[in-house]
């Protein structure tokens, strides 16, 4: 089975499937690879995002979450928000400015050795450093 490649910056990670997202698999999936920035959440709390506007990917709810774990890739398919991808590194809830939102959990983060303190540092980049660069592919 294909695996996520996701590099920020300088850091690298490498994140499975969820098997329970068909839907928003086959999305993200469209939409490879994705370059891009990645920037500190605004209403999450330890989490960072790339927004999409006004995207509509065409999916409904599956597997989803308010709440994602660190390391949990998450996509909001839009609607009260912009659609996004969450991609948090510490505490957070998928949330806006007029409250509570659910993403769709559809890859998780490889527990490599080290991985929870990457994921930090991703935080820590974004939030004190500014928008770093991020990329995302499938590999074989």
């Amino acid at each position: 089975m294909t695996t996520l490649q996701i590099e920020v910056g300088d850091l690298h990670f490498t994140a499975r499937w969820e098997a329970a997202a068909p839907q928003t698999i086959e999305a993200i999936r469209r939409m490879l690879p994705i370059s891009s920035k990645l920037i500190h959440c605004r209403w999450s709390g330890e989490s960072t995002w790339i927004p999409y506007g006004d995207f509509r990917p065409g999916i409904d709810y599956e597997n989803h979450t308010s709440h994602p774990a660190p390391g949990m890739l998450a996509m909001y398919p839009g609607g009260i928000s912009e659609c996004e991808i969450f991609f948090p590194y510490g505490a957070c809830q998928t949330a806006s400015k007029v409250g509570s939102l659910a993403a769709n959990h559809f890859a998780s983060i490889v527990p490599e050795e080290g991985w929870e303190d990457r994921l930090r540092e991703v935080g820590r980049r974004c939030l004190w450093d500014g928008a770093q660069p991020i990329v995302i592919r499938e590999v074989d």
